[in-house]
C-alpha cells in the first residue's frame, strides 16, 4: 500500500481516510476529500468567469460502478454544487475531438483510450452528425500513472537497500519524497532516453542519485502496458466491431503520452497513427464543458449534439438457486434504459410471504463474485398457498444511476414498493452536516486570507 494515509472502518464499516492535521487526528470520507477538489475546481472557474458557478457537469471514469457515481452527487452536494449532469470522460473527450473535427467525422466509428492517473477507459463510439452513440465501453479503475509510478519507486527502494543497506520501504517519508521524483522522471521518459532521479537527505543524512533509462521503465512496467491493450481487444469484442473498422483512435489522459503505450496501441491497430490533434490533458475537461453549455440556457451557437451513452456494468437479481445472478440489463446497452423481469415468489404460508430481492452488479456468472448493490425485502399478501408473479424492474437514468422497483401482479392484492441503492451512501442529515461543515472551513479560510501581513 503506497497511501501515505491510513484507511479505517467507519460506522456501517464505511472506509474512512485518517490524517494528521495540525497535530490532530482527522477522518474524512472519500465523498468530503471528492467535495474539496471540486471546491478548489469552483474557485478556480469563479475566478476566471468572474461570475459565482452553481450548476456543473462532473466527468468520471467510464468504468465507475453505481455506487461511485452516487458519491460523486453527494460529493457535489457537500461543496454546494448542483451535479446536473455526470458525463463518461472517454465519452467527453470524444465531443472534444467531434467539434475540433466538425467537417469529416460524420459517419466515423472512433475508439477513445483515456489512460490518466488512476484509471483506464476505452470506449468505442459511432459519430452520425450530431449523434454521438457510444458503442461499448471497457477499463480498469486500478491502472494508471500512479502504478507506472509505484513500479519505479519499489524499483529504487531495492537500488537504496542494495548501496547503503538501509530498507525504506516503511519509512512513508522517504517514500512519498522517492514518488515525487519517480513522477517527474517518468514525464522526462515520455521525451527523452534518460531521467535522472536525485534526491537530498533521502534518508536521515544519506542522498540518492540515480537514473534510469526507457528501455528499464518499460521493463518494469510491460506487464501493465499489456493490460491496457487488453482492455482495447475486451471494449473490441464487446462491440462486435473490428480493429479495422476503427477510423481514428483518440488518446487522452497523461498516461497515454508514455512512447511504448502509443507503440503498443500503435502495433495493434496494424500501424494506424494515431490522432494527436487534441489536448489529452484538457480534452475531457473541454467536452464537459460543451456539455454543460448544451444543457443550460443562454448560451449561443451551442452545438445540438447528442450523446447516447451506455452502462459499463451487467445489473441484475439472484436467481432462484441462490448462487447465479439473473441479468435484468445487460452492459453495453444505451442508456437511459428501463427493463423488467417476472420472477415467481416463493410459496405462501399462511397467506403471506417475504420475498428478499438481492441487486448485483457485474459480469461474472456467479452471483457471489459480483458487487453486491443491496438487499431488499418486499413483502406479499398473496391470498393463496400457490406461486405469484413479481416484477422486479430495473432503470438506469442519464447519469448511470440504477433505481429498482418491484410490483406483485396478483388478482387479489397490487403491492409495489422502489428501492435505490444506498449502500455505504451518507445521508441527507450527513450530507447537510458535511456542507456546513465545508462552508465553516471555507469561511475562516477567507477571514484568514483577509488579514493584513
Amino acid at each position: 500500500m503506497s497511501w501515505p494515509f491510513k484507511v479505517m472502518a467507519g460506522v456501517n464499516d464505511k472506509p474512512m481516510i485518517t490524517v494528521m492535521y495540525k497535530g490532530e487526528e482527522k477522518q474524512f470520507c472519500a465523498e468530503q476529500v471528492s467535495s474539496m477538489v471540486l471546491t478548489k475546481m469552483q474557485e478556480v472557474a469563479e475566478t476566471y468567469l468572474d461570475s459565482p458557478v452553481n450548476n456543473v457537469v462532473v466527468t468520471v471514469p467510464a468504468y465507475f460502478n453505481d455506487s461511485q457515481r452516487k458519491a460523486t452527487i453527494d460529493a457535489g452536494a457537500i461543496a454546494g454544487l448542483n451535479v446536473i449532469r455526470i458525463i463518461n470522460g472517454p465519452s467527453a473527450a470524444a465531443i472534444a475531438y467531434g467539434l475540433d473535427k466538425r467537417s469529416d467525422c460524420d459517419g466515423k466509428q472512433i475508439l477513445v483510450f483515456d489512460l490518466g492517473g488512476g484509471t483506464l477507459d476505452v470506449s468505442i463510439l459511432a459519430i452520425k452528425g450530431d449523434d454521438f452513440e457510444v458503442k461499448a465501453t471497457s477499463g480498469n479503475t486500478h491502472l494508471g500513472g500512479e502504478d507506472f509510478d509505484t513500479r519505479m519507486v519499489n524499483y529504487f527502494v531495492e537500488e537504496f537497500e542494495k548501496n547503503n543497506k538501509v530498507d525504506i520501504s516503511r519509512n512513508p517519508i522517504s517514500l512519498r519524497r522517492l514518488r515525487d521524483a519517480c513522477e517527474r522522471a517518468k514525464r522526462t521518459l515520455s521525451e527523452e532516453s534518460v531521467a535522472f532521479v536525485e534526491v537530498g537527505f533521502l534518508f536521515k543524512d544519506i542522498d540518492f542519485f540515480s537514473s534510469i533509462t526507457r528501455t528499464e521503465f518499460e521493463e518494469i512496467n510491460m506487464d501493465l502496458f499489456d493490460e491496457c491493450i487488453k482492455t482495447v481487444e475486451s471494449c473490441l469484442s464487446d462491440s462486435k466491431i473490428c480493429k479495422s473498422d476503427i477510423d481514428d483512435i483518440v488518446i487522452v489522459g497523461g498516461s497515454s503520452k508514455i512512447p511504448k503505450v502509443q507503440e503498443l496501441l500503435r502495433n495493434f491497430f496494424d500501424g494506424k497513427d494515431l490522432c494527436k490533434s487534441i489536448n489529452p490533458d484538457e480534452a475531457v475537461a473541454y467536452g464537459a464543458a460543451v456539455q454543460a453549455a448544451i444543457l443550460s440556457e443562454g448560451f449561443k451557437n451551442v452545438p445540438n449534439l447528442v450523446l447516447r451513452d451506455v452502462t459499463p456494468f451487467s445489473l441484475g437479481i439472484l436467481a432462484e438457486d441462490g448462487r447465479v445472478m439473473s441479468v435484468v440489463i445487460p452492459k453495453n446497452i444505451s442508456i437511459p434504459v428501463k427493463e423488467t423481469k417476472r420472477n415467481d415468489t416463493a410459496k405462501a404460508k399462511n397467506n403471506h410471504c417475504d420475498i428478499s430481492i438481492s441487486v448485483y452488479e457485474g459480469d461474472r456468472p456467479r452471483a457471489s463474485d459480483n458487487n453486491l448493490l443491496g438487499s431488499f425485502s418486499f413483502s406479499c399478501l398473496t391470498g393463496a398457498r400457490r406461486r405469484q408473479p413479481l416484477d422486479v424492474s430495473f432503470s438506469i437514468d442519464e447519469n448511470g444511476i440504477l433505481t429498482v422497483s418491484a410490483k406483485e401482479i396478483s388478482r387479489i392484492n397490487k403491492n409495489e414498493m422502489t428501492i435505490t441503492n444506498d449502500k455505504e451512501r451518507l445521508s441527507t442529515f450527513e450530507i447537510n452536516e458535511m456542507t456546513e461543515e465545508a462552508r465553516g472551513a471555507m469561511l475562516k479560510i477567507k477571514l484568514f486570507q483577509g488579514r493584513p501581513r
